[in-house]
């Protein structure tokens, strides 16, 4: 069995975005509530962490954003947009979370870990440089880069986003380098409009972003594909030092803020594919960070898939990924034109 982190607060259940609002710390409640079993919670390991400092947000996003967002500290209500409300303590809770994924990124460089998943909240991916934005205060993932890449000296940092919106935040951050290697399937058009399939990157970052817009209906068969022949053979051309997920289970079959059609065992085989890549590239460093899903049940279920395969041992009566549908998922090959157009744009790029 694998040593898996889990990093979990009860701070992040304080995050009151507002009682109708879809990102509720219900998503995050009712994984906890199954961690508290202890037959599945018990396999894993709880960190203790800091919130990340000033300074560690400062290195993604503006100063006049961090105070903005810390401004609201102790305030019953703000809007920082029209979708992204803050209560008294959601800045609290923001620099936690921005702080466990820090404190996951040390703790796999340090050995002390296998990998982790950081259940968090408020989710990260849509927080631009000078912007919080669509429910997300800071960028978490970005933030834990930014600090790998000045305090470890980290040159090769592979995200994976396979939330249902596009990370237009963490595409930003990392737009104009090639230290980090950003790949994202996302809805499209759709919430927040960015993540075309031509937009590949600028400067020295051209071709560190892969984009795959989905049209919408897509389920597993289809997300296996896209996994093993663009984002996995990109993967080993990057050859990554540190790999980074961006977890969205909005792409659950059922979602109400979604037209994806991805079940629990779908999720079991994305992090079964990021696990084996990241134990054939960099040694097993693998942090899985939550960002959307509003369906309960897929919340629940698809991060019970997600810890199973990180951690390697069954945890319910039975595996959440068969052998067989395991072996359908791996050699998947549904038609997908999207797919297909995101390939010869790649290839521009990388011999894949």
């Amino acid at each position: 069995m694998r040593k898996t982190a889990v990093y979990r607060d009860d701070l992040f259940l304080e995050h009151e975005p507002g009682i109708s609002h879809p990102e509720s710390p219900d998503r995050l409640r009712v994984i906890y509530e199954q961690l508290d079993r202890d037959e599945i919670g018990s396999r894993f390991f709880y960190p203790e962490f800091a919130p990340a400092t000033a300074g560690d947000i400062i290195r993604n996003h503006d100063r006049e954003l961090y105070e903005r967002v810390a401004e609201t500290a102790g305030r019953s209500h703000d809007y920082l947009d029209a979708d992204t409300q803050t209560s008294a303590r959601s800045y609290d809770a923001a620099m936690l979370a921005a702080g466990a994924v820090i404190d996951g990124i040390r703790r796999l460089h340090d050995g002390e870990m296998d990998n982790g998943f950081c259940l968090v909240r408020p989710p990260g991916h849509h927080a631009e440089k000078d912007r919080s934005m669509g429910f997300c205060l800071f960028n978490n993932v970005a933030v834990g880069a930014r600090w790998a890449q000045a305090n470890l000296g980290l040159e090769r940092i592979f995200i994976v986003d396979w939330d249902l919106h596009h990370g237009n935040g963490t595409q930003h951050s990392f737009y104009e380098t090639d230290r980090v290697l950003y790949c994202s399937t996302h809805q499209f058009p759709y919430y927040p409009g960015t993540g075309a399939v031509m937009e590949t990157g600028r400067e020295s970052g051209e071709g560190f972003t892969v984009n795959v817009p989905l049209s919408g209906g897509q389920g597993d068969m289809e997300y296996a594909r896209i996994f093993n022949e663009l984002i996995a053979p990109v993967a080993r051309r990057f050859e990554p030092q540190l790999i980074l997920v961006s977890c969205g289970f909005d792409i659950y079959d059922g979602d109400p803020l979604g037209a994806m059609k991805v079940t629990p065992a779908g999720f079991a085989y994305l992090t079964r594919v990021m696990v084996n890549l990241a134990e054939k590239l960099c040694e097993g460093r693998l942090l899985v960070t939550l960002e959307g899903g509003y369906n309960l049940r897929g919340m629940r279920d698809g991060a019970l898939a997600v810890l199973e395969e990180l951690c390697g041992e069954q945890l319910g009566a039975k595996p959440w990924l068969d052998p067989t549908t395991a072996e359908n998922l791996s050699s998947s090959a549904v038609q997908l034109a999207s797919l297909d157009q995101a390939m010869n744009v790649t290839r521009s790029y990388w011999k894949i």
